[in-house]
């Protein structure tokens, strides 16, 4: 099997490459920089090329391609100046992708976000709810994304996912770690609430997905039950030995964000055991294994 990786700079399709990598299976990173400096083979792909896209897949020839890369700073998608690049690189990107997949019958993973949803009630999202309605320029490009994947190609696989983190890139728990190290409390948003995802577990789960061909719409956060962003800080700090002092508030009270949130973000995984899928490990253990990881 070959297998093509998109956004191999990021914390997700690092993490990808690396368990394919781990599984001897023939593994190609994508990315705008290249090959640089990377511990894995790699090319430069700007998906928002269409004919780029079209001559890397069809060189390669991936069996799966594994499509991480994405816009994901959801503040900076608000500013009018980046609308456009947003937009190009979200859905007309996914959408390259998807046309060159099934040009050559390869199967697509396409990584989709809770944010497709307006985050309202207490339910637990299904991966087959249809009720979308984004709060945000990212979480709209996301969607548009998921229809780019579904009116191109047949065989793909649609993950949302929620609140990731992992040694490769930016994410919450870096921040509240280095936070936390420097002041004494910390203001954190508790009506939010969700799971997190952490990259080296979902990766397996990505790998596990394209030797199947159970096509369609998953969930895939981490399981150990729903919390909140403050939740989640008591216990990175707990965990850290920690002992800033965590101040929970509402998303009001906060204030910071340009981009609306979504309060509900808890998305329903059942379909990952009625599918044969392994589920991810609680994010209690992931979060040990991380804090173990950044030593």
């Amino acid at each position: 099997m070959k297998v093509l990786v998109t956004g191999t700079s990021g914390q997700l399709g690092h993490d990808t490459m690396l368990e394919l990598e781990k599984r001897d299976i023939d593994c190609l990173g994508a990315d705008r920089q290249g090959g640089e400096n990377y511990e894995f083979k790699t090319t430069t792909l700007d998906i928002t090329d269409k004919d780029m896209v079209e001559k890397v897949i069809t060189d390669y020839h991936p069996d799966a391609v594994i499509h991480c890369a994405a816009w994901t700073n959801v503040d900076a998608a608000e500013d009018p100046a980046n609308l456009e690049a947003v937009r190009k690189v979200n859905v007309e990107g996914t959408e390259n992708l998807a046309k060159a997949c099934a040009k050559i019958g390869a199967k697509m993973v396409y990584i989709s976000t809770d944010y497709v949803f307006d985050g309202q009630g207490e339910r637990p999202w299904q991966p087959d709810d249809k009720n979308y309605a984004p709060l945000n320029v990212y979480g709209q490009s996301k969607l548009d994304g998921e229809k780019a994947v579904t009116n191109n190609t047949d065989k793909y696989f649609i993950v949302r996912i929620a609140w990731v983190f992992g040694k490769n890139g930016k994410n919450f728990v870096k921040t509240m770690l280095e936070v936390g190290n420097n002041h004494d409390e910390v203001r954190v948003v508790n009506d939010q609430i969700g799971t997190p995802t952490y990259t080296p577990d979902l990766s397996r789960l990505l790998v596990d997905m394209i030797l199947t061909d159970k096509y369609g719409f998953y969930h895939a956060t981490n399981e150990g039950g729903y919390i909140s962003w403050a939740d989640f800080t008591k216990e990175i700090f707990k965990q850290a030995g920690i002992n800033s002092k965590v101040i929970p508030v509402t998303t009001a009270e906060y204030g910071a964000s340009v981009a609306k949130r979504p309060f509900n973000s808890r998305l329903d995984k059942s379909k990952l055991k009625e599918n044969g899928f392994e589920p991810l490990p609680s994010w209690q253990d992931a979060l040990s294994r991380y804090l173990k990881e950044l030593q």
